[in-house]
């Protein structure tokens, strides 16, 4: 098999026990690959695990969200149909940020400039989108980057408190 076919379980994986405790022991067993073929695989090992699973994340957002926010309409339907989206990626708020996550621990310094760049362009095209509905561009993007602080908080405390309802409750009040 390629390895993409790998990469829902490692994501799945590295939600799960973060970059430190996802040993290549949990890896093997739940990929059903050996150590030997995992490095087949990824010969970089670990690390290059998280980034084929950061690149898939970085394509998932240039295939799901951003269309979403770059197409024809009012703003309220663009965010929306981002927040439908974001609602599928997170499970309606029972996964957890796997950018949070990386954003600790050792894994910060291997991976803390390809999360800040997808942040970057998810905040720079929502801020696009404010800008289209005539908001200034620099109020444009305090917004945008209220909306991803909302959201990534809500999943924070979704996880804190073992409920998704604050998660839930961000994602319906794009819509409102």
């Amino acid at each position: 098999m390629a390895k993409e076919t790998y990469i829902p379980c490692l994501l799945e994986l590295f939600r799960k026990y973060g970059y430190d405790g996802a040993t290549l022991s949990k890896i093997s067993k739940a990929t059903g690959l050996g150590k030997a073929s995992l490095y087949h695989h990824f010969p970089g090992g670990k690390d290059e695990m998280m980034k084929s699973v950061l690149d898939f994340l970085e394509q998932w957002l240039e295939q799901y969200i951003l269309p979403c926010l770059r197409q024809q309409g009012d703003s309220l339907s663009k965010l929306k149909l981002m927040g439908d989206r974001l609602w599928e990626l997170y499970e309606g708020g029972e996964q957890p940020c796997l950018f949070a996550i990386l954003l600790s621990g050792t894994a910060r310094d291997l991976f803390h400039d390809q999360v800040k760049k997808l942040f970057l362009v998810w905040i720079e095209t929502m801020s696009q989108v404010f800008i289209e509905e005539g908001i200034d561009e620099l109020l444009a993007r305090e917004k945008a980057e209220d909306v991803a602080i909302s959201i990534q908080g809500s999943l924070i405390l979704s996880q804190a408190f073992n409920s998704s309802l604050p998660f839930q409750r961000i994602i319906k009040q794009l819509s409102i």
